[in-house]
């Protein structure tokens, strides 16, 4: 089954970021997790990961985790096992490649879809599927401010926050206001992080 929380002891959480890699937003996240020495995990989408090899290799060389988010971000219910394990095995490899690590062993489903026979085919391949337990729905861009209070208000011990530093969309400079438009997450990540390192909380990747 899917995890929905963090084990690892207290006052400790994860931040997640899907969607991505994407060049302008995932460098700007970065920066800020490295301002606070943070380690976050990444679900990257294939296709995008075809596109930003760049991008993958600056995540992985500073020392975040890689997780597998499908090549084409499908609902996984919608999909035969045939397709699923494509979908796995094409985004798995293009990471390996890219980001010159062995392949991802953390899945994440789009939509948090986690089907049966999606969950089948990742312990096929032995995949650990991971989903979350705080969502602001910062891909909506609800405003700095709304992002800031759900993570805030829902931040405990175990949590595991799902955010998205890209999108699924042919825009290597996203039009301001529109789908791929990460601003909002990005400046709410650097006002509710310093407020958590504040409160006590430390920061963990998702997985071993």
């Amino acid at each position: 089954m899917p995890e929905y929380r963090l084990h690892a002891g207290p006052m400790t959480l994860a931040l997640t970021f899907d969607d991505g890699p994407a060049p302008a937003s995932t460098a700007q996240i970065l920066a800020t997790l490295r301002r606070y020495g943070v380690t976050a995990t990444f679900f990257m989408i294939g296709a995008n990961v075809a596109k930003y090899p760049d991008v993958v290799r600056q995540v992985a060389d500073e020392g975040h985790r890689l997780g597998n988010h499908t090549w084409s971000h499908p609902d996984l219910g919608t999909l035969s096992a045939a397709r699923i394990r494509e979908e796995l095995e094409r985004t798995g490899e293009a990471v390996a490649r890219a980001g010159r690590t062995d392949p991802p062993k953390l899945f994440r489903a789009p939509y948090g879809n986690f089907s049966t026979a999606s969950l089948a085919v990742a312990a096929e391949l032995g995949l650990r599927p991971i989903s979350w337990s705080v969502d602001p729905e910062d891909w909506s861009r609800p405003g700095t401010d709304a992002i800031v209070e759900r993570v805030m208000t829902g931040a405990r011990t175990g949590s595991i926050v799902l955010e998205h530093d890209g999108c699924l969309i042919d825009e290597a400079v996203p039009t301001p206001g529109g789908p791929a438009d990460r601003t909002q997450t990005v400046d709410a990540l650097a006002r509710y992080l310093p407020q958590l390192v504040d409160a006590g909380y430390r920061f963990a990747a998702v997985g071993p």
